[in-house]
């Protein structure tokens, strides 16, 4: 058994950290060891946690993750944290703390009510907003009406018929990505994740004027993992958003972007959890990239 790190932004900042970010981390655990081991991990990677909540009582969330080797899937128990991350836990010169000389906020949807609040203060200081879609939760609707990036999973924009008559209306991915854009006008762009089959970015260019809009779209490949390489796919998505925003951070190009996320997300495969995997900025490969 391997024991990791986990949750989807603690994973997207490792990723960042690893590639030269400077990331900052805004959640809550308890003071078991769990809680204890996720703090002492996040700093080794580079990621700051001062901003992080600690609950004298209480329990950090975990997943036990059962990887089938033959057939390549994964199975994932979670257990919810225990108290979890709510606005007045937050003070407002720890928030600003945080914020404070940010130039990406990133999401994954999760604590609704601390997200908001959170979102709403980036938005005051125009700070750009990166949000992984990872799936509908509670409260993502008005966190994407303040985004400005959405990185989303392929079933994300049809995830349910009340969500998909909500958000889409539409029957291929393409199309909905221009729902997406339509819906929120503040988007800059938009890339639905496919898995082996790559993804799909569209990027907006200029308003054409209510109902319509000028965008251009890519199709990004993925990279062909041989079977004797590919470990688990735990995480994937996340080491692909963290990839994201570093190139956000980095202002690259769509045509640069895409290529470099998958690259990013295809070594976390070739190694067990979410974090073991994930490649350094000083990889030979991503010297094509960021150098």
């Amino acid at each position: 058994m391997n024991v990791q790190g986990g949750g989807n932004t603690g994973n997207a900042l490792t990723c960042a950290a690893r590639l030269g970010l400077k990331p900052r981390i805004i959640s809550k655990v308890a003071n078991d060891p769990q809680g204890r081991a996720l703090i002492e991990e996040l700093e080794a990677e580079g990621v700051d946690t001062s901003s992080f909540v600690v609950s004298k009582e209480g329990t950090t969330p975990f997943s036990y993750i059962i990887i089938d080797n033959h057939t390549k899937t994964r199975t994932c128990i979670f257990t919810e944290g225990y108290p979890p991350l709510v606005p007045k836990d937050l003070s407002r010169a720890k928030l600003l703390s945080a914020l404070n000389g940010a130039r990406v906020a990133y999401f994954d949807g999760r604590m609704p009510a601390t997200t908001l609040v959170i979102a709403q203060e980036a938005f005051r200081q125009n700070i750009s907003i990166l949000v992984d879609a990872e799936r509908p939760r509670e409260g993502l609707n008005e966190l994407l009406d303040l985004t400005d990036y959405v990185v989303c999973s392929e079933k994300f924009p049809q995830a349910s018929k009340s969500y998909h008559e909500a958000w889409t209306e539409t029957s291929s991915i393409p199309r909905a990505l221009v729902s997406i854009i339509l819906r929120l006008p503040r988007l800059k762009f938009v890339i639905a994740t496919l898995g082996k089959d790559g993804c799909i970015m569209l990027e907006k260019c200029a308003d054409e004027g209510i109902g319509s809009v000028c965008g251009r779209l890519y199709f990004g490949t993925s990279e062909k993992i041989p079977p004797s390489e590919l470990i688990d796919t735990t995480g994937a998505g996340d080491a692909f958003a963290g990839a994201v925003l570093y190139a956000i951070c980095a202002n690259f190009s769509p045509e640069k972007m895409l290529p470099f996320a998958s690259y990013v997300a295809a070594a976390k495969c070739r190694s067990l959890g979410a974090r073991n995997g994930l490649p350094y900025r000083t990889d030979p490969y991503l010297a094509t990239f960021i150098n």
